[in-house]
């Protein structure tokens, strides 16, 4: 019963990640946003929707490590696995000085965990500070975008819905499936973890946080085969944003979540260490496949070395 659980809470973050991101996308178009500007922000909100239900389920329910792990595991498998995956279907072309802003943030946001992180413990006020830092990166965000013509590249977006009303559909139902697939994920990563002697941190660093970037992998991969490098990189950086300052802060405002020392120790430089590589990476012309197969090959040392 807890495989089932767990199955079908992965099937329905999947599924209802695809539509949310579907309906989205599908207003942001009718608003005229650009595509860089949906990448970062619509498309990195809603793939991101369910790490912040999971992790929220996982804080009510007394399972700090399952909630920060799901976070931090999340962002390493965006960086190592999700970018890797794409840079393999296609090579990733980005210009240099585009998402100079947003890895500056996404970067920020990784190195601010680190004093709070050795405090012990993610408390309400630091939530509010978090969540707060996001409004203000959003706002920065959509007045900047003004530079942009309007609808570039809105045509190929994956996902893109006909009208408002049905794009609102397609966002109830995505919502709906998620806040399901969030509590079997959670009920059955917990009893399985119990049942075989695993810690709830690798459980969620592992397993819970890759299955919560599920509508990531998707929403990258299907950028990747249509050669919309922008989706697929700015929905990265976007979503490793909103998991940091997003998700772990209304979490924090939510119940306040106790900071394991591995974390502080082990987890946290590591995705310090990705955002930084990513980072770099992306001042490059093209982000190749011979690169993705060293990420995929790093994703899969950091899961062995985290057991």
């Amino acid at each position: 019963m807890e495989y089932l659980m767990l199955l079908g809470g992965l099937a329905g973050l999947f599924f209802g990640g695809e539509a949310l991101v579907r309906g989205s996308v599908g207003v942001a178009q009718r608003l005229s946003m650009s595509s860089l500007l949906i990448g970062l922000t619509v498309v990195g909100f809603g793939t991101s929707t369910p790490e912040l239900l999971v992790s929220v389920n996982a804080a009510l329910r007394g399972v700090p490590d399952i909630a920060l792990g799901n976070v931090i595991g999340s962002n390493i498998a965006n960086v190592l696995l999700i970018v890797g995956v794409s840079a393999l279907v296609w090579p990733i072309a980005v210009s240099g000085g585009t998402l100079k802003r947003d890895t500056a943030v996404m970067m920020a946001a990784a190195i601010i965990l680190v004093p709070v992180f050795a405090l012990g413990q993610l408390g309400r006020s630091t939530g509010v500070v978090l969540f707060a830092a996001l409004i203000t990166y959003l706002v920065v965000a959509y007045r900047q975008s003004r530079n942009v013509p309007a609808g570039q590249g809105n045509a190929d977006l994956p996902g893109a819905a006909p009208n408002v009303w049905v794009s609102l559909a397609w966002v109830l139902g995505g919502l709906i499936l998620l806040m399901f697939g969030a509590r079997f994920l959670v009920d059955g990563a917990v009893t399985i973890a119990r049942t075989f002697g695993m810690s709830e941190a690798f459980i969620g660093l592992t397993i819970v946080a890759v299955g919560t970037s599920l509508p990531e992998l998707a929403t990258s991969l299907i950028a990747a085969l249509r050669k919309q490098s922008e989706i697929a990189i700015g929905n990265i950086v976007g979503s490793n944003i909103f998991n940091i300052l997003g998700i772990l802060g209304l979490t924090a405002v939510v119940a306040p979540i106790p900071v394991a020392s591995r974390f502080l120790t082990f987890d946290l430089p590591i995705l310090i260490s990705v955002s930084l590589i990513l980072t770099l990476l992306l001042r490059r012309a093209v982000i190749g496949r011979g690169v993705g197969v060293v990420m995929l090959a790093a994703y899969g040392g950091y899961v062995w070395m985290a057991q």
